[in-house]
């Protein structure tokens, strides 16, 4: 039991810390940072942390304008979400 448990472990494990890609376009093309984090606050987010992550994202943590608890990732050229966690 406990090697089925590792095997599938050792599996699950590459996929659950997979590295969220964003961009791949070069930093000359992506929007100011201070610029997109005041046009998500305009939308109502409260950000508690902002990150540019190794995957080329704008990472935020914080609020939703509904008080959501949110985690999103961002491409920094288009500014759209790539990937996002809210808490219902």
């Amino acid at each position: 039991m406990k090697k089925l448990l590792l095997l599938s472990l050792a599996i699950a494990s590459p996929l659950a810390f997979a590295k969220t890609e964003c961009t791949t376009a070069d930093k000359a093309q992506w929007q100011d940072q201070a610029a997109f984090q005041d046009n998500l606050k305009a939308q109502g987010y409260q950000i508690k942390k902002f990150k540019v992550t190794d995957g080329n994202c704008y990472e935020i943590y914080g609020y939703d304008k509904d008080k959501r608890k949110v985690e999103i990732y961002f491409d920094p050229v288009s500014g759209k979400p790539v990937k996002e966690n809210i808490e219902k």
